[in-house]
Parts: structure tokens; C-alpha cells; sequence
């Protein structure tokens, strides 16, 4: 007997070799990852898509065997993190909380929103409330990772343990730490969302595209987080499968700009549309602003200008991506100090500030709205700056 404990605690039922175990741990973890990004996310926190109720299942037992969370939980948190998103009240917010707090501390910061009583009622209908989530997955948390690590014991032995600790951090790490830690405070901005989320990488492997964080936050419901051609997201591609099986159906994709024959004037049609097409209108506008800064700091080093003045250039061309009312008072500061001297800037960051407000000011009648846009494209296009002139005719070009 004593023979055979020592057996399967150096190899397990499985006899796996170094390969075998590694391959094992990724899998695992990587069906955790879909799980909570075609599910969890796309599926039950934005209604992206609709999922077979046999599908929603297994990933709703998967995901309390490998994580211990319950879906009701999970999708209150993360409804509530885009309701109050980079505020005091966001769950884990890195402006509020500093980037450090939700990189190690994620985890944490996750199970005390998801034990408030208050985030559930608010955020978290619409949720599965059977018999099975009720009794077992949300009330038994422990039990599941608990039965994972039995599982992992028997087919591994001893090195089970090691493979279930990395089945248990891989979501704290990868969702809690990069996801919402770094996916609001480094990468690149696609759209100037209202908040300070990031794309952490255009390719969207490691984490089934949570990757393009900025623009799911521009486009929230959409199931499909990839825009350029060039990103990619490897959940979209699982949701392709899923629907092709008839596992899945998608509800709604991120809208796509289209253009036509200029019109000669705003209407209330138009109005509509570039409201409609605004996240595409003033990614465009961000991306004039960071070329005419450029080449004021291209200017500003063949005149050998100071060094703080190429700091100022340099942080303003990542500040302009934002959307201006979200900015605070330090980041405007280095903005005008960037601006400073150079006319075109100056027109073109005063005349950004009066576009945004057309859609932000809900007060105003739609007549008074599109009399502001007619008024904005006029003084555009007699501006005599190309930039402004070819964002006015791309306005009054939506369709």
C-alpha cells in the first residue's frame, strides 16, 4: 500500500511527463479565459450574444470548478466598473486606486465589490437563478476549486498542486491584474472613449482578446472587440465557431462608418449620423491633432528649442486622444503649455471642445443642435486649416 501511495505521488493516475503537464495547464486555463470572455463577459454582462443553454452550462460549471466565481457576481462587478468607470466607485479603477493596487491586488479588489449586496441588486439582473447557481455555485465557491485541485491530484500526483495553483491565478493575474489594471493605464487608443482604457495589444491570444480593452469600452455591447484590420481577437474567432455549430448567435458588432456624396447642409438626419459616427469623427480628430504636433516638435528640434518644450510636445500628443471634458486640470495645463505659440493648435483643440459639445449637451433642442453643427462645418471650412476642412466635409459625407 505503501508502494502505491508513493507511486501516485510522484506520477498520478496519468504518468503525465513535463510536456504532457504543461500542455495540460495551458489548455485548462485557456478554456477558463473563453469561458469568461465569450460568457461571462460578452454573453451575460453586455447581451453581445446569446449562448445554447447546454454551452452556458459547461462554461458555468467550468468556471466554478477552475475559478470559484459565480456568474451573477461577475457580472455585477463588471456593470457596475463601466457604469461608474474611473470614479470613486469604480471596483478597480487604476486612476483612482493606482495602477499597483489593482495590478497585485485585483483579486481583491473583485471578491470585496462582488460581497456588497447593494452592486448585486444594482448591476447583477438578468442573470442565471436557478437551483444549481443558487445552491451550488454561488454558495459552494470553495467547494468547486476545491474539487478542481482533487481532480488535478489524482491525475498528477504531488505536481497537481503546482498545476492547480496556476489554474487558480491565471484569471486574478491575467483578468483582475492586466485587464483592468493595465487595460486603463498603458497600450494605444483607438477612439476617445470617456474613460482611460487602453488596447494592452492589437493580438488578441493570451487573454481571448480582453486585450482590446479601449475598444470595447467604446463599443460595449458589441461582440466583437477587434476594429483595424490588423487586430485581432481570438474570442471573436470562438464565437464564429460557436454560432457556425449553432451554439451561439451574435446580437450586435461595432457600427462601421459609412460615407457618401457630401451634403450641402446639416439636417436633422445628418445630426443623427455624426452623433451616431462620433467615436470615428473624433478618433480621426485626435489622430490631426498628435500629426500637427508632431510637427511642431519636428520644428521645435531643427530651432533647437528647449527640452521641456519637447516634454510638453510629447505628453500632450498622449493626452489628445482623451475626450476634453475628461480631462483634469494638470492634463490641460500641458496641453495649452504645448499649444502655446502655434495658432493651428490652438484652432484646432478650441474647435474640438465646441464639436464634443453638440453630443454632450442633451439640454439643447435638436434644432439648436444641428444650427451649432452647421455653424461648427462653416467655420471649418473657411478656416483656411486642411485639417479642420477635411473634418467637416468627412461630417457632412456620413451616411
Amino acid at each position: 500500500m505503501l508502494e502505491v501511495l508513493q507511486n501516485w505521488a510522484a506520477h498520478g493516475l496519468w504518468h503525465a511527463g513535463v510536456g504532457t503537464l504543461v500542455l495540460f495547464t495551458l489548455l485548462t486555463t485557456h478554456v477558463t479565459i473563453v469561458a469568461v470572455t465569450v460568457y461571462l463577459h460578452r454573453s451575460q454582462a453586455h447581451r453581445a450574444l446569446d449562448v445554447h443553454p447546454a454551452l452556458a452550462h459547461f462554461f458555468r460549471l467550468w468556471l466554478w470548478l477552475s475559478t470559484g466565481m459565480s456568474t451573477r457576481q461577475w457580472v455585477a462587478v463588471h456593470r457596475k466598473h463601466h457604469a461608474r468607470c474611473e470614479t470613486d466607485d469604480d471596483p478597480h479603477s487604476p486612476v483612482v486606486k493606482g495602477i499597483r493596487t489593482v495590478l497585485l491586488r485585483g483579486a481583491e479588489l473583485y471578491r470585496a465589490e462582488a460581497a456588497n449586496a447593494q452592486t448585486l441588486e444594482r448591476f447583477g439582473h438578468g442573470t442565471p437563478d436557478d437551483w444549481l447557481e443558487r445552491r451550488v455555485y454561488a454558495r459552494l465557491a470553495w467547494q468547486g476549486v476545491g474539487a478542481m485541485l482533487v481532480l488535478d491530484l489524482l491525475l498528477f500526483g504531488a505536481i497537481g498542486a503546482t498545476v492547480w495553483a496556476v489554474q487558480m491565478l491565471w484569471i486574478p493575474i491575467w483578468a483582475a491584474g492586466v485587464v483592468n489594471g493595465l487595460g486603463h493605464w498603458w497600450g494605444y487608443r483607438n477612439f476617445s472613449s470617456r474613460d482611460a482604457s487602453h488596447n494592452v495589444s492589437p493580438w488578441g491570444l493570451i487573454i481571448g482578446g480582453e486585450e482590446l480593452h479601449n475598444n470595447h469600452h467604446t463599443f460595449p455591447t458589441s461582440a466583437k472587440l477587434s476594429i483595424k484590420w490588423w487586430e485581432f481577437d481570438l474570442g471573436w474567432g470562438y464565437i464564429c465557431l460557436f454560432s457556425w455549430l449553432g451554439l451561439a448567435r451574435v446580437r450586435k458588432l461595432p457600427p462601421k462608418a459609412r460615407v457618401g456624396a457630401p451634403r450641402p447642409q446639416v439636417d436633422p438626419a445628418l445630426l443623427q449620423t455624426v452623433i451616431a459616427n462620433r467615436y470615428d469623427l473624433m478618433a480621426r480628430y485626435a489622430r490631426e491633432l498628435r500629426r500637427v504636433l508632431r510637427a511642431e516638435m519636428r520644428r521645435t528640434r531643427a530651432a533647437g528649442g528647449a527640452k521641456s518644450r519637447l516634454h510638453a510636445l510629447r505628453a500632450a500628443r498622449r493626452l489628445v486622444t482623451r475626450e476634453p471634458d475628461t480631462l483634469d486640470a494638470t492634463s490641460r495645463a500641458v496641453i495649452d503649455a504645448a499649444a502655446q505659440g502655434n495658432t493651428m493648435l490652438l484652432t484646432l483643440l478650441r474647435m474640438r471642445e465646441e464639436l464634443a459639445r453638440v453630443w454632450q449637451h442633451s439640454s439643447a433642442s435638436a434644432e439648436q443642435l444641428r444650427q451649432q453643427l452647421q455653424d461648427w462645418c462653416h467655420r471649418a471650412e473657411h478656416s483656411g486649416i486642411a485639417a479642420l476642412q477635411a473634418l467637416s466635409l468627412r461630417m457632412r459625407s456620413y451616411a
